[in-house]
């Protein structure tokens, strides 16, 4: 039987996507869990897989068509099947119930900012375009170095690191100098962030508590585990962190949860959320059932979706469905901040770097590994007293790391 193929909602505020590419045609097998499209959000292109087995019976919409979340974009079936003419136009009607954009987007010349380019005839990865489009790159003028000459994500650095900024006539050059203003264009991913940002601090009533963790214990485990791992498998500290989160918020469920109306809604998984920065900002990677995976499965899943959300090839999986958020700035020497609760969450952990510092212990004055890491919790759900006891809690696991391996 026939499966419809629909646009994946990747995050609460979602609302489309642009489908790049189609990776499979019509009359082209493919099982379920195979790439059928590449569309584009404003996190970043994201693979779409099949959820179905079989044949590519109908491909819904073109390549270059902005589609609304959950309109059907493809049918999947049995060979020969035959599309009903009510379920191909109705998926059509949904889609068409918004307008389309012009296929191909217009990508303009930083020396050049009044001529439109056609960049359908340029081979390029679709994140290069993307990125590209968004700094305003002439695809063009870009020797790409991929497969076939095809112009990849570091061929646009490189060829951002020798443009020329453009000069408006408005603004005063110093002749002495030649120091200019320089004005740039926000890529679609950092406007998302700054929407969401500003909605997160404008509707949820946020307060802080810091705790001081003592590291000691954890790095020299962390030291012991890795002389066994071989080094694309060693463990980090923020591995060791993310599994005591998630035992911790198994036993603060309040914090492990989002309110609606009057109601708060306690989540049954605890799936942590990794903030990673990507090209234009951030992105949150999703850890699933963090709390019942070794600290090697975390470590590994953290890896693999990380180094795809860098290259603008997260899976939907790879984003959704996070309850609770972390933040590590730990590898810029940094000795606290706070971060932003991402909604509709409860709360996000700010981490901050692990240092050895003079520390007082006994009457005597030694060195020792300290951390410091800051909650931001929702006031309409919690208060001071839980989110301190979240953090001592936190800290026994932490400071006495065999904890989280039995």
């Amino acid at each position: 039987m026939a499966e419809t193929i629909s646009m994946p909602k990747l995050g609460f505020d979602m609302a489309e996507g642009l489908l790049v590419r189609w990776v499979k045609q019509v009359g082209e097998s493919i099982n379920k869990g195979d790439v059928l499209a590449e569309i584009e959000t404003d996190k970043a292109t994201v693979e779409v897989e099949s959820s179905a087995t079989g044949v590519v019976l109908q491909l819904i919409v073109d390549q270059g068509t902005m589609v609304p979340v959950n309109a059907p974009i493809a049918i999947v079936g049995n060979a020969g099947e035959v599309v009903s003419e009510q379920k191909a136009e109705g998926g059509k009607q949904q889609v068409d119930e918004k307008p389309a954009p012009q296929t191909q987007p217009t990508v303009v010349s930083v020396q050049q900012a009044s001529a439109p380019l056609d960049t359908g005839s340029v081979k390029a990865s679709p994140l290069a375009k993307k990125i590209a489009r968004d700094q305003k790159v002439d695809l063009s003028n870009v020797q790409g170095t991929g497969p076939g000459g095809r112009i990849v994500r570091k061929d646009i650095e490189a060829a951002l690191s020798h443009q020329s900024p453009v000069t408006s006539p408005l603004v005063p050059v110093s002749l002495t100098s030649g120091l200019v203003d320089k004005t740039t264009t926000t890529t679609k991913l950092r406007q998302a962030i700054g929407r969401r940002l500003v909605e997160s601090k404008t509707t949820i009533p946020h307060f802080y508590v810091t705790h001081e963790f003592k590291m000691d214990a954890l790095m020299d485990m962390r030291k012991q585990v890795n002389a066994y791992l071989p080094d694309n498998e060693k463990v980090s500290v923020n591995d060791f962190i993310l599994k005591g989160v998630a035992l911790s918020l198994r036993q603060f469920p309040n914090l492990n949860a989002t309110i609606k109306g009057s109601e708060v809604i306690q989540f049954g998984h605890v799936n942590v959320g990794v903030a990673v920065t990507v090209p234009g900002g951030l992105m949150t990677v999703v850890v699933k059932d963090t709390d019942q995976k070794t600290l090697r499965q975390i470590s590994g899943e953290v890896k693999v979706m990380a180094a795809r959300a860098r290259d603008g090839k997260v899976k939907p999986d790879d984003v959704d469905g996070s309850t609770f958020s972390t933040s590590n700035l730990g590898m810029y020497d940094v000795e606290d901040f706070i971060a932003i609760i991402n909604p509709p969450e409860a709360g996000i952990l700010a981490i901050s770097s692990a240092r050895e510092v003079p520390v007082v212990e006994g009457g005597e004055l030694k060195v020792g590994w300290r951390m410091k890491a800051t909650i931001s919790v929702d006031h309409r759900i919690s208060d001071g007293a839980e989110a301190a006891q979240f953090m001592q809690k936190l800290a026994e696991f932490l400071e006495s790391p065999v904890r989280m391996l039995v």
